[in-house]
């Protein structure tokens, strides 16, 4: 029954957190431009967040595992609090400036580095309390709350900010992200016996190729991701239509990524994980270059469900062979290098993602993004069927002999 409880805290104030973030996805950049006049500028805080991420193989291998409970998530959900706040508060002053903007991204990135494996990790240990299996339910089913947000979020923020309100979405994020600490603290600790130094995420991923190969394919994803939400925001800016057609393409992902987690679980038991994961990107790639070639809400929305669908099963597939093959230390190293490649990769493309909207035009780089993204994922599907052959070979070789 606690085990329930401190599930179900986790979940909810992950839940929180993720809502307030989609709404303020609309305004941030915004804010940016329009505070800054620079469209190269509205990725600066996602690119500089990625920074610590990048580097958190190194700066947090002792860290990581610190966040073993939740009043220690709490500790570090205060710090992202506080760098999410720091931009609104310098625009309401007046101070908005691109060295505020990397500051606050290098906060935010090293709370995220803390913060997003210690609440995975955390919610698994608890589904192994919990019982069998439920490990990779619980992580199931908290992406499945991100795409709940992901669908109802961003239509709520293109409202708050057609009516004026940017700067407040910006301070909500910052309350939420410190309330979600606070749903936390029930969590009791999982502390490892004493032993060994913690694992590397290198010695952890040994003998994981598929892992391997699962994050190759979604680190690709998270590195062309800002084609979707930076380009579509700038075009509806560019267009008179601030917010309208992210707001169709995070609302149509959203609803796509709904279904997708209601039969996510039913599918990868079924499915090998790295075929899977390798299609459900190319399919992604595939979406963006309609949304580029044709840039209506309508298809938007539509391309945007396809692909919430299809990734929300190439996340599960990744989940699933992460949870079975590893606990304890290992598997919070684990996620801990799952959360770099999503948080680098996305924040490395953010970075980048302003100037070369800037320079192609959005709808341009949407189409780039897929082609880039759909060719990845098709090299890696077919590196994984050529590696399987060579071991069924070799093993039918091998019992020749």
């Amino acid at each position: 029954m606690r085990a329930r409880f401190e599930a179900l805290a986790l979940l909810a104030g992950g839940g929180v957190a993720d809502f307030a973030l989609r709404i303020t996805q609309v305004a941030l950049p915004l804010v940016i431009l329009r505070e800054t006049g620079s469209v190269a500028a509205t990725g600066l805080v996602g690119g500089a967040a990625g920074v610590p991420v990048l580097l958190s193989p190194w700066w947090a291998r002792k860290a990581r595992q610190w966040v073993d409970s939740g009043p220690r998530l709490a500790i570090v959900a205060m710090v992202s609090a506080m760098a999410l706040a720091l931009v609104p508060a310098a625009a309401a002053l007046g101070l908005l400036t691109p060295e505020v903007l990397v500051a606050g991204g290098l906060l935010l990135g090293c709370g995220d580095a803390l913060s997003t494996p210690g609440r995975s990790a955390l919610l698994a240990d608890t589904g192994d309390r919990w019982g069998e299996g439920k490990a990779v339910v619980l992580l199931t089913w908290q992406d499945g709350l991100r795409r709940i947000g992901m669908m109802i979020g961003p239509a709520i923020g293109a409202l708050a900010v057609s009516t004026g309100l940017t700067n407040g979405l910006l301070w909500i994020e910052a309350a939420a992200v410190f309330a979600a600490g606070l749903l936390a603290c029930s969590v009791r600790a999982e502390r490892a016996p004493d032993g060994p130094a913690p694992p590397s995420i290198r010695a952890s991923l040994a003998g994981r190729r598929d892992v391997l190969y699962g994050w190759i394919v979604r680190g690709t994803g998270c590195v062309t991701w800002f084609a979707f939400t930076l380009g579509l925001s700038i075009i509806g800016e560019e267009r008179g239509r601030p917010g309208i057609y992210l707001a169709a393409g995070m609302t149509g992902y959203g609803v796509g990524s709904v279904i997708g987690t209601a039969i996510s679980l039913a599918v990868v038991r079924r499915t090998k994980p790295v075929p899977l994961a390798s299609v459900a990107w190319a399919c992604m790639g595939l979406c963006w270059i309609g949304m580029g070639l044709s840039t209506t809400p309508a298809v938007v929305a539509v391309m945007g469900a396809v692909s919430g669908l299809t990734v929300v099963l190439g996340i599960a597939a990744i989940s699933v062979v992460i949870t079975r093959s590893s606990v304890g230390a290992e598997r919070r190293a684990l996620l801990s290098g799952q959360s770099v490649v999503v948080s680098a990769g996305s924040s490395a493309g953010m970075l980048a993602g302003g100037p070369i909207i800037a320079a192609a035009g959005a709808e341009l780089t949407l189409v780039g993004a897929g082609v880039i993204t759909t060719l990845v994922a098709v090299l890696v599907l077919v590196q994984c069927q050529t590696a399987r052959h060579v071991r069924d070979r070799d093993h039918h070789v091998g019992r020749a002999a």
